[in-house]
This record gives C-alpha cells, sequence and structure tokens, in this order.
C-alpha cells in the first residue's frame, strides 16, 4: 500500500482534495488511552462500522494536524497528544457512493495519539457516537481488518513507547 500511496500522490498534484474523483489523502488517528488498554472509536453515520477517527485532508498535506483536529472534531477531545510524529500505519479503502457522492478511495495516513479517557467525550454529525473499548472488545465491535491490525500494532508499539 505505501508504494501505491506514494504513486498517489507523486501523480496526482491535487491528492490532498476531496474533490478528486479518484480519491484523496486522509489522516486518522489511533487514539488510545493512557493505559495503552483502550482505543477510541467512532460510530459512522454514513458507512454503519465503528471506525478509527480521522477524515480528509481538504488540501493539507500535513496529515498528523489533519488527524488531530479531526480527532478534536468528531469526539469533543481537547487534549490529545501525538505519541510520535511517525506514521503508524497506512491503508487504502472503498468509500462507497453515499448522498450523491460517487464511490471513490481514501488513502489514508495515521497516526497514534494518545487521550486522557477521563475527559467528557461526545459525538457530532458525523457519527453515531464515539466510545472508548477495550483493546480485547475491539473485535466485537467491528470486522475491519485495518482496525483490527491496528490493535495489532498497538502491542509492537507499547514496547516503544509505553
Amino acid at each position: 500500500m505505501a508504494d501505491q500511496i506514494i504513486t498517489f500522490v507523486e501523480d496526482t498534484p491535487e491528492c490532498a482534495e476531496r474533490a478528486h474523483p479518484r480519491g484523496h489523502l486522509t489522516g486518522s488517528g489511533w487514539v488510545l488511552n493512557r493505559g495503552w488498554d483502550k482505543a477510541l472509536l467512532l460510530h459512522h453515520k454514513k458507512l454503519e462500522k465503528w471506525l478509527q477517527l480521522g477524515g480528509h485532508a481538504d488540501g493539507e498535506f500535513d496529515l498528523l494536524g489533519v488527524a488531530l483536529r479531526e480527532v478534536c472534531e468528531e469526539s469533543g477531545l481537547s487534549h490529545v497528544v501525538p505519541l510520535s510524529p511517525e506514521v503508524f500505519d497506512i491503508d487504502i479503502h472503498s468509500i462507497p457512493p453515499v448522498n450523491g457522492v460517487p464511490a471513490h478511495l481514501h488513502f489514508d495516513i495515521r497516526f497514534l495519539l494518545t487521550a486522557d479517557e477521563e475527559e467528557p467525550i461526545t459525538s457530532n454529525h458525523e457519527s453515531k457516537g464515539v466510545l472508548w473499548v477495550p483493546l480485547s472488545e475491539v473485535a466485537a465491535y467491528t470486522s475491519e481488518e485495518s482496525v483490527l491490525r491496528m490493535v495489532r500494532l498497538t502491542a509492537k508499539w507499547r514496547e516503544r513507547y509505553a
């Protein structure tokens, strides 16, 4: 996937624009609590799935900044901290046609973030809810392989950062 994303970015000057018909860059945050045993998931209203928080780059190439902005907008959290500026995970996934927007791809760059699970969370108009989920229970909420992969990656990164 990394090679596909690099090629897309190199060949597509408007790769960060939502209007690009093939797809566009997105920035996501895999948000963990301070104990590294829970992840913050969002029930996406349009896709009807529990997923990580994140969203469209909308012309911005600082995808860590995009991920932080989107996590705060989608959760109501105000104190979200990157654990590293390194990319945590990448994914290319297809978005089905919704509300007149044709099917397209999200070239998603994901970052490892942390937040205080005691801080109140609220959902916005894009979701049906936001919830701290124990990592051991994420598979009960979603079968999305890219989310389950991030659960597995958490153990490897914990050795470096926790």
